[in-house]
Parts: structure tokens; sequence; C-alpha cells
């Protein structure tokens, strides 16, 4: 297919020109090719590993959750240049898509995870520059099946801080960087708040407010989007799709 059809269409979807995100995020198609689709490869990451992942395997549309310029403007040298090369060398356009996707009602990364996790929508938690980018709702389960349950949608064990009551009911998901909003989930009477990663103080914060609070990991709470994204252009356009795992671990 044409790929500025497709990209107009990633956009509309997305809404990408009226989420609010990160100046270096660069939402949108960050690298052309020579103007066509046939396959689809999705990744978490943009980087050498991935854009080889992509060219092994016929892509020439990488969607990612993170783009080429998370460090902002940097020389076109070194690991960056062969991350560009690869793409312009592979015809391999790149598409990037951050807040817009974590934050998305459909396919983002905490509303995604929120379902596979039996959790009931309510609303919107947590927010950037007044840019909302999880999901809060209610589930009920005792604390031990949950934690089965996040480690198998997860597809690891999450490191678990539980301070709060032994049964959920009222959780909040902030996919990636998001252990600075513990303090948000108490205030709005959450009992359980299940994101990427932390700082060290934030252990304090959940013992002292009384939360359990989940630690999954940055890659693995944001594999979801990328995947529930591609699969929705895969079946609007009829295009294979594939999700290329680069897990990093962290």
């Amino acid at each position: 297919m044409n790929l500025q059809e497709l990209v107009r269409y990633c956009n509309d979807y997305l809404r990408t020109s009226t989420v609010r995100d990160y100046p270096e995020a660069l939402n949108g198609l960050q690298v052309g090719n020579a103007g066509t689709v046939s396959r689809i490869a999705a990744a978490v990451d943009v980087c050498s590993a991935t854009v080889r992942m992509a060219a092994e395997q016929g892509a020439d549309f990488l969607l990612v959750h993170h783009g080429l310029f998370w460090g902002g403007v940097r020389p076109l040298v070194g690991p960056q240049l062969e991350r560009v090369s690869h793409l312009i060398r592979h015809g391999i356009a790149l598409y990037g898509a951050h807040l817009p996707l974590d934050c998305h009602p459909e396919v983002g990364n905490a509303a995604v995870l929120a379902r596979k996790l039996g959790v009931t929508i309510q609303g919107d938690f947590g927010s950037w520059q007044d840019q909302p980018v999880g999901v809060r709702g209610t589930i009920d389960c005792d604390r031990e099946s949950f934690v089965h349950t996040l480690a198998t949608a997860l597809g690891c064990p999450a490191r678990a801080m539980l301070f709060g009551p032994p049964r959920v009911q009222r959780i909040g998901i902030v996919t990636g960087a998001g252990g600075s909003f513990i303090r948000h989930a108490a205030a709005e009477g959450l009992d359980t708040f299940v994101t990427g990663e932390g700082a060290h103080h934030t252990f304090f914060d959940a013992e002292e407010l009384r939360l359990n609070v989940f630690y999954g990991g940055h890659y693995a709470t944001e594999t979801f989007g990328v995947r529930a994204f591609a699969h929705h252009l895969g079946e609007r356009f009829t295009l294979p799709w594939i999700f290329l795992d680069h897990p990093t671990g962290l």
C-alpha cells in the first residue's frame, strides 16, 4: 500500500497532532522509504538490532514506541548512523509513536495491559503536562492471584512492593517510567499501582502510603501498544506484521 496513505491513517488514529509529548519524541514518520508498504514490523525501540531484524523479516515499515531522537539532535555518526543507514539501505520506513500510543483508549499500552489483567477501565490516570498517560479501573481478586496474572501478561515476574491490602480492587496503570505517580495513586484512593519502573525512593512512597506497587519493567510494560497497533493496521489494510522482541530486562 501507499506509505503516505498509511502514515495519514496512523496520524489520525493516534491523534499525533493533538496529543502532547516530549519534543524529542517526533511522533509520526521519522524516516521515509520509496513510498510503498508491504509488511509491518513492530518493536518497542529502534536500535541497530531491531532494524536488522526488520530487514531479515522483509519488513518495509517499522513501527516503534521509542524513536530515533530520544537524546535530542545528534550527528549521524556511530550507532545513530548505523541505524539510519540500515533503514535507508533496506528501504524501511520508520514510524514512532510515544505518548499517543501510551494513552490511546484502544491500542494504548495501559489500556491493553488493563484488559489483559481483567481490569474494568473507568477513566484516565496520571498525566504529563495535562496529557493523560495511563488508566484506572476496578478489579476484584486476591493479591496472590493478581501477582500470577500480571506475570503471565508481562511474560516475566514483576518486582512487587506489597504494602497495600491483600485484596486488589482499585488499580492504576502507567506503563514505562511511572514510579513518580505512586503518590497520585494514593491521592485517588487506589490500592494498587502497576508501572514499569521507578526511582529508589519510590519504595518508601509505596511503604508509607500503604499501596501495592508492581514494577513490571519499562520494556515489558510497553510491548502491548506496538503489538496491538500493528495488529490493527494488519487487519485494516490486509498487511502481514510481526513483533520484533528485543528485551532489555529493564
